[in-house]
């Protein structure tokens, strides 16, 4: 194809385009996949945390930033997923393709980066296990046992990626798993503990856009709609900055957040989706031997049959995005901040800034319900600690996977060198490489903020925020290519170019505010 557009790295090879399996229950197996594994992975810091923060402050009314963060998202992965079907390579080989080339997109990729680096998930599940040991939640006292704890998380979370062929494989699995057992714990409970007003109060705060936090004059916050305060009174409210952190965390969290979502391509080619088939994928260190990756993504020719294939695959992307991850996404909000508006008021620490706390006090809570006999209180107490960290290892699992998957991906297409003495089937070496410096790295980081007596919220914090502006950033370029990249029966309508240009305006406009509000006045002092 003479027609391919030039690129900063090798073009393109040809390849046949498979014809897609119908989508169905008899093929089950084939279909389910990368939605789910992006809902596992994404049921984390911010549904457990942020999620029950903002719930048990607010109550439901602001819950609609979350529909806005899923939707923008969806949009997100979707035009990731389009570029994978394509060329068979994730959305960053493709930033690696655009001007002034690899090496600055290198460089920027790191800058984006930073907030993958703080191994926040593990040390929040490090205060869980701590609380099961003692059968209480951890003090500032209990430091030491928290980190230690924290620092043997952090090794076991890599052993599940180790096995399983493709690393994809295990990656399904656990997630599978994960989502099950979460989402299942809290339907449990809620339909079982929790009130109509509460579900009610949850659910429809979804579609309460324009809630916003205002000070109510005696030094706490209520929650108004800008909307109707501007009908009723000819002007906007004055939104209360005091919270615009957890806010933003929340935005950051709400879905996936973060360069998390751009795995999504990664996930559509280790299945084997569109051209994903033709190229490979990363193998395991024990069972993967057989398992290749190209240097180089490869395309098909356009011509009305591969239209015809590319619409049946088309039709996988739009089903796992709008039945499995952007349901599982929602539901992975709504549920546990039913906990938290029905079980949190009941813990001692309710409304208290103390450290460790937010990760446990829909537990506490539950352990001190009124109503419940004592061995209901301690088997949920038990219970919802133990689904506390189902959600945060299996999350920071993915978070490292995550780090050495994109970079194997970049090093692996975008260096002349590697491309040049690496073979096919020794993908796994870099990626396994990446693997343990980050580990190491995530150790020091540990030990860096655990120097801060309220370490686990404020690495949660500090990510989140640094996720608004990658994923923000990140959507204007994934817009980028696919419009330069694709052909044009291939690229992006109208519609999904707004939604995705709209995620990059709403992500860098919560950072902005964030920046402005908390980390400006440091800076001018």
């Amino acid at each position: 194809m003479s027609d391919l557009p030039k690129t900063c790295l090798p073009t393109w090879d040809i390849a046949e385009l498979p014809e897609p399996k119908p989508l169905g229950l008899r093929n089950l197996a084939g279909f389910i996949g990368p939605g789910i594994v992006m809902c596992g992975i994404q049921i984390g810091g911010g549904e457990w945390l942020f999620g029950p923060a903002i719930t048990a402050k607010y109550g439901g009314g602001l819950m609609w930033i979350a529909t806005v963060a899923i939707v923008c998202q969806v949009f997100y992965n979707v035009e990731c997923g389009r570029y994978a079907l394509y060329t068979g390579e994730p959305v960053f080989t493709g930033f690696m393709r655009t001007r002034p080339g690899p090496g600055f997109w290198i460089g920027f990729a790191m800058l984006l980066s930073i907030g993958t680096l703080i191994p926040g998930l593990s040390t929040n599940a490090a205060v869980l296990i701590t609380s099961m040991i003692l059968d209480r939640p951890p003090t500032p006292d209990d430091a030491v046992l928290v980190n230690t704890i924290a620092y043997l998380c952090l090794g076991l979370v890599v052993l599940p990626v180790l096995v399983g062929g493709k690393v994809y494989n295990m990656l399904q699995l656990v997630m599978t798993a994960k989502v099950f057992t979460v989402l299942g714990f809290c339907l449990f409970i809620g339909v079982f503990f929790v009130s109509w007003r509460g579900w009610f109060d949850v659910f429809s705060g979804f579609l309460k856009f324009g809630n916003v936090p205002v000070d109510d004059g005696h030094g706490s916050e209520q929650v108004v709609n800008a909307f109707s305060h501007w009908i009723e009174h000819g002007e906007f409210p004055v939104i209360a900055m005091t919270s615009i952190a957890v806010l933003g965390a929340f935005a950051g969290y709400a879905g996936g957040g973060g360069l998390s979502n751009s795995t999504y391509s990664n996930f559509v080619r280790d299945k084997g989706w569109g051209m994903g088939s033709q190229v490979g994928a990363i193998a395991s260190a024990v069972g993967g031997h057989n398992i290749s990756l190209s240097h180089i993504g490869k395309v098909f020719v356009v011509n009305d049959d591969n239209l015809r294939k590319w619409k049946g695959w088309w039709k996988y992307i739009l089903a796992d995005q709008c039945f499995i991850w952007m349901p599982g996404c929602v539901m992975g909000m709504a549920l546990p901040a039913l906990l938290s508006i029905e079980f949190a008021s009941s813990s001692p620490m309710f409304g208290q800034d103390l450290a460790y706390a937010q990760s446990l006090i829909s537990a506490d809570g539950i352990r001190h319900a009124p109503g419940l006999a004592d061995s209901t209180r301690e088997l949920l107490w038990i219970a919802t600690l133990f689904v506390g960290i189902m959600v945060f290892l299996p999350s920071q699992m993915a978070i490292v996977d995550d780090f050495a998957r994109r970079w194997t991906d970049i090093i692996w297409s975008s260096i002349p060198r590697i491309r040049d003495r690496f073979e096919a089937h020794q993908a796994s070496r870099i990626y396994y490489t990446i693997l343990a410096c980050y580990i190491l790295w995530s150790f020091i980081s540990a030990t860096i903020f655990l120097m801060f007596g309220d370490a686990p919220r404020l690495m949660v914090l500090v990510i989140a925020n640094l996720n608004n502006v990658a994923l923000g950033l990140t959507s204007f370029h994934v817009l980028w290519i696919n419009r330069s990249f694709l052909p044009p029966p291939l690229r992006p309508r109208w519609y999904s170019q707004v939604g995705i240009f709209a995620c990059g305006i709403f992500y860098c406009g919560m950072a902005v505010l964030v920046f402005c509000v908390n980390i400006l006045p440091l800076i001018t002092g």
